[in-house]
């Protein structure tokens, strides 16, 4: 497994294309960016290149202001399908090999049967189109004391979706900070994901920062993970505490634990 960071969330002392190479001198082996605008697409392309840091995953954009995702939304097909190709050219220019998709929260009114049919349909649109870039497409569940509404939450609604739609370019983004509030028992939540997973993120909790921060057993969810048989990208997104750099005492450990 490679340790990554996610540079919208950690670096931020920098401009986004100098956290690409700050990263890289911190120690981990690539970047995920969640929302990189259109227009600095070259020139992050152009960082990655330059410092040999991959850009793995980014976001199908989440919409306008506060926002959180439009792929569940009945109003929103237009606009959703519309950010998946703005999306797509992206990573075709990044890179990526993932993309992740944000649910959203259902707008007032709409029944939960009706957002689930649409959330279905536009996942089986944005794993084609990005079938074709060869670009693996996530679905994360989000935990409802950050983000209340949020349409997906916890593990069973995102695996049930998954094992009906059964679509071979679909996988779990499995965030160990999201889960360990929503799951009991996080080590046994990854085991039950199991081949699912094809991203993970984490963050310790409460706080979301750095690990040792919180109540989180890495070792025995990174355990987990590990006979799973997963071999992908752990990334780093939380909230450094301090300036980032001075919050990493937790990676060589955490690094010994990914092997």
């Amino acid at each position: 497994m490679k340790l990554i960071a996610n540079i919208s969330m950690m670096f931020t002392e920098l401009p986004l294309v100098e956290r690409l190479a700050a990263a890289g001198q911190a120690g981990f082996e690539g970047v995920e960016i969640q929302f990189p605008a259109p227009e600095e697409t070259a020139e992050i392309a152009a960082a990655s290149a330059a410092s040999g840091m991959p850009v793995t995953l980014i976001n199908v954009p989440r919409g306008p202001g506060d926002a959180v995702g439009l792929a569940c939304l009945p109003d929103q097909q237009i606009a959703y399908r519309a950010a998946v190709q703005s999306c797509a050219k992206q990573a075709e220019t990044l890179q990526v090999r993932k993309v992740n998709v944000l649910a959203g929260r259902p707008p007032e009114g709409a029944s939960r049967a009706e957002c689930l049919t649409v959330l279905r349909d536009n996942l089986i649109y944005t794993a084609d189109v990005m079938a074709e870039i060869g670009v693996k497409v996530m679905i994360e569940p989000v935990n409802r004391n950050d983000v209340p509404g949020f349409f997906l939450t916890g593990l069973s609604e995102p695996l049930a979706l998954l094992e009906d739609l059964s679509h071979p370019n679909l996988a779990l983004q499995f965030d160990f900070y999201h889960m360990a509030i929503t799951e009991p028992d996080l080590p046994e939540a990854i085991t039950r994901a199991g081949a699912r997973i094809g991203h993970v993120q984490f963050a310790d909790t409460p706080g979301r920062n750095e690990p040792g921060t919180g109540t989180v057993d890495f070792a025995a969810a990174l355990q987990a993970l590990r006979e799973t048989g997963y071999n992908g990208e752990v990334s780093a997104e939380y909230n450094p505490k301090h300036k980032t750099t001075e919050g990493l005492d937790w990676m060589p450990e955490f690094k010994r634990m990914l092997t």
